[in-house]
């Protein structure tokens, strides 16, 4: 959080290359400069396609993408609402992986996505077996979804290993998998159809 105007001076410095470079990309689409295989990140500076910083952020563009295609699904207006927060999110979260140093998630944002858990997950029965990943169309997508977030997460924990990264960035995705799971579950008791329960025993006599 910004807490004094000298901060509040950093902030904007750092992301006004951010805001300059998008204004370029939306202006003209074919730039031709990532032709080396080099990309350009928020504050100017060029890295590696295949950089770990560049696989987080398209990691977690993916998964907004996917998030994407699962909200042109009919779902309830509960689901869709925390849905496109969490898109909105993922920006920010994208923000802040393009420019390093650059301080755009907040805690609250995590406790949404906790508090988004806890009111999904009141009302489902409890599981007493594992379950496969599908169920209804939207379900299915939801699960999709939460294995792109699991690998979004491993990235920017990979990231992190070498560069530093935000305790509440790394939050967010590893809680953000955690309530597309129980979303599935949502979207299989509205859709009418049961958790698919993974059967332990199967084929055994």
């Amino acid at each position: 959080m910004v807490n004094n105007p000298s901060e509040k001076t950093i902030a904007r410095d750092q992301i006004r290359p951010y805001h300059r470079a998008m204004g370029h990309r939306l202006s003209k689409i074919v730039t031709r400069t990532g032709d080396a295989g080099t990309t350009g990140l928020g504050d100017g500076k060029r890295v590696a396609k295949d950089s770990a910083r560049i696989e987080a952020i398209g990691a977690v563009d993916e998964l907004n993408s996917v998030l994407g295609v699962l909200l042109a699904e009919p779902l309830p207006d509960s689901v869709s609402g925390c849905l496109t927060e969490v898109q909105h999110d993922l920006f920010d979260l994208g923000g802040e992986l393009s420019i390093p140093g650059y301080e755009a998630m907040r805690e609250a944002q995590v406790l949404r996505l906790e508090d988004a858990v806890e009111r999904f997950n009141a009302d489902l029965p409890p599981l007493k077996e594992f379950i496969l990943p599908g169920g209804t169309r939207a379900a299915s997508l939801a699960h999709v979804a939460r294995t792109v977030c699991r690998r979004a997460e491993r990235a920017v924990v990979r990231l992190g290993a070498t560069e530093p990264v935000r305790e509440c960035t790394r939050k967010y995705l590893n809680r953000l998998s955690d309530l597309l799971f129980i979303v599935a579950r949502v979207l299989n008791r509205a859709g009418g159809a049961p958790d698919v329960l993974w059967r332990k025993d199967r084929g055994r006599s």
